[in-house]
């Protein structure tokens, strides 16, 4: 009967965990520029994620550090749903900028993160 008793418990913990959702997060995979590469001005600028975004609750901003300059950026969602575009109306001054993205993941979450680049 203990024996009986045991197996059942096992089942029973192997059933919840099997039927337990994944909590991975979105990671940022890669980006065009590259974090910390030196680059003439990009004309567009892409963020490639691990998983699908919702393109609703998506996007970055472009901050030019040394004059904390926040230029905005219309962006969208690419085919494979995973990749945000956004094309720049004019060349980058030379100087250090950050990519300040935020996405939600199909999920409900809400990620956030940061690329740095220079424009040569």
């Amino acid at each position: 009967m203990r024996n009986t008793r045991n197996l059942a418990v096992v089942a029973l913990a192997a059933s919840i965990f099997a039927g337990a959702p994944a909590w991975a997060h979105t990671e940022l995979i890669s980006s065009n520029p590259a974090a910390g590469a030196t680059v003439a001005s990009p004309e567009t600028i892409t963020l490639t994620f691990s998983e699908e975004i919702a393109p609703a609750f998506s996007g970055f901003e472009l901050v030019m550090v040394e004059h904390d300059m926040t230029m905005p950026v219309e962006t969208e969602l690419a085919e494979d749903g995973k990749t945000l575009v956004g094309a720049l109306e004019d060349p980058l001054m030379p100087g250090a900028y950050t990519i300040a993205w935020h996405v939600a993941s199909g999920d409900g979450h809400r990620m956030t993160g940061d690329v740095a680049f220079e424009v040569e």
